[in-house]
């Protein structure tokens, strides 16, 4: 996929934005070509020096810009030439889908193996052994404490588990 192909994706642009948020979202949408310092991202994009800093530390954090320092002869100065690397955006996430992935199915199981109460009145909802040492009354309100059916919940995490193996193309 194409560099500019990539920042016109939707799902890219939340990606980078989940990273840098809004303040950095100017930085990670608009790379330059090129090596560029973070001074001359801050004029160009009118941003404080402090937002673009961050933003490109956390993009090279997740390996999607690199950087090489320049001393300067006279003075000692460090100077970091930026420069972006958004190839590694698909593998990324890809890599993220993986780990929810595996979070929602770690997360379903527990739900599936657990039997759950809730206060009706506070919306607390307690595990059984929880429910039963508080002698199924809310610790809240004093409540009684009603058995809670989550196979709703249960059944969406099964339907989003199966769209994300399908999208990774990995079988059950």
């Amino acid at each position: 996929m194409a560099f500019e192909d990539l920042l016109e994706d939707p799902v890219i642009q939340k990606y980078l934005h989940e990273l840098v948020g809004p303040k950095g979202m100017p930085v990670a949408a608009a790379p330059p070509d090129g090596e560029v310092t973070d001074e001359e991202l801050a004029e160009e994009l009118g941003l404080e020096l402090n937002d673009v800093r961050r933003a490109l530390f956390i993009l090279y954090e997740n390996d999607l810009a690199s950087y090489r320092r320049l001393r300067d002869e006279d003075s000692g100065w460090l100077t970091y030439l930026w420069t972006f690397e958004y190839e590694t955006i698909p593998e990324n996430l890809a890599e993220e889908m993986q780990r929810l992935l595996e979070a929602l199915e770690e997360r379903e199981e527990y739900e599936r193996n657990h039997e759950f109460y809730l206060c009706e009145i506070c919306s607390i909802r307690f595990e059984f052994g929880e429910a039963m040492d508080f002698g199924f009354e809310c610790p809240e309100c004093g409540s009684p404490l009603e058995s809670m059916d989550n196979d709703r919940l249960v059944d969406a995490m099964e339907r989003r588990i199966a769209e994300l193996q399908a999208e990774l193309n990995v079988e059950a």
